[in-house]
């Protein structure tokens, strides 16, 4: 059963959803005070302290979980969170998610990707936007107790761009307890989407993700001297130059062109098999045209994509007194009528 706002009515056959009635407060319509507003300002979710849990990779590094429990009682249920670019477990967007996400019935998993948890990883590598084998090891980890019965997965930005691509890349590998997903503001083609953020009007968001990644690889260097060279930050003045530079060769990619075209999500859109919200705002100052996949939608039974007018990216915010966001409601609405 799908979630339709209930002043307006339709009948169509292709999961391309209408627009939404989202209307956010008036200053919040211009784009990039709905991006900037809720990691500056916005008060942070509250929950209760989440018990931290660390746990060992394949690879032998390791990942952060933070583990909330479900507000309703005791719960067969887990919702495994992914944040974005520089993001980590206890951003604001996180929290308010994993709010939702207890308060629906679900147990929440929000993890760190490598050195976003306030560790530097073992390796030289990191984390990246197609990384899923991260991703697979939180959830096997999850299940690995026999507690679950359902999963689902909840991401923005590159996290949700990491869910997109775990989904359809090897569908058989999915676990079958995941049962749905939800992703906001994915830059699903990243190419595209680099140079939509080289533009010099985007250059406060560029320099925003590099002040966190300059900072790792200065720490790299120093662990690594004879396999990352920190003097090459120098002249760096886009994505691309830095994952050309760095993300690229650490990570087995032949360059960041190599990287963008396989680490891309909306190749693998077409072979997603359970059901899929994408949200992506038409108003997204980081995303291109090309982040938009209607005929992927439109081909795709699983794959439910809808365009807000508004939101910005991993904005979406409500006039709610309760601190509750666009975003927050509308994967409550997804997931309460699955």
């Amino acid at each position: 059963m799908l979630y339709f706002p209930e002043t307006q009515s339709y009948t169509f056959s292709m999961p391309v959803l209408p627009t939404p009635d989202y209307l956010p407060p008036l200053p919040f319509r211009n784009a990039d005070l709905a991006t900037l507003y809720p990691p500056l300002f916005r008060t942070s979710p509250s929950l209760p302290i989440p018990g931290r849990e660390r746990i060992e990779t394949p690879d032998n590094d390791f990942l952060l979980i933070d583990r909330h429990r479900s507000r309703t009682g005791i719960s067969r249920k887990l919702a495994v969170i992914s944040h974005g670019l520089e993001g980590h477990s206890r951003k604001k967007y996180v929290l308010g998610m994993a709010r939702m996400a207890t308060g629906l019935g679900y147990d929440a998993a929000c993890w760190c990707q490598r050195s976003c948890g306030g560790e530097v990883n073992r390796l030289v590598r990191s984390y990246h936007s197609g990384e899923t084998n991260d991703l697979h090891t939180v959830i096997s980890h999850c299940l690995s107790s026999d507690r679950y019965d359902e999963v689902v997965l909840i991401g923005f930005s590159m996290g949700g761009n990491q869910i997109l691509k775990y989904l359809g890349e090897a569908p058989d590998r999915v676990p079958q307890q995941v049962a749905a997903a939800v992703t906001f503001s994915v830059p699903c083609d990243l190419a595209a989407t680099e140079r939509v953020i080289a533009r010099p009007s985007r250059r406060i968001y560029f320099e925003y993700f590099m002040r966190g990644l300059r900072e790792k690889i200065r720490i790299k260097a120093k662990l690594f001297p004879n396999e990352v060279d920190a003097t090459q930050l120098n002249g760096i003045h886009s994505l691309l130059d830095f994952d050309d530079r760095y993300t690229a060769p650490v990570n087995g990619f032949r360059d960041g062109t190599d990287y963008y075209k396989k680490s891309s999500s909306r190749q693998f859109l077409p072979f997603i098999r359970i059901p899929t919200l994408l949200v992506n705002a038409q108003d997204d100052p980081f995303l291109a045209p090309e982040c938009f996949p209607e005929h992927e939608a439109q081909t795709n039974s699983n794959l439910f994509f809808e365009m807000p007018k508004y939101g910005g990216h991993v904005g979406f915010v409500s006039n709610d007194e309760n601190n509750v966001y666009w975003s927050e409601s509308r994967a409550q609405a997804f997931l309460g009528n699955l």
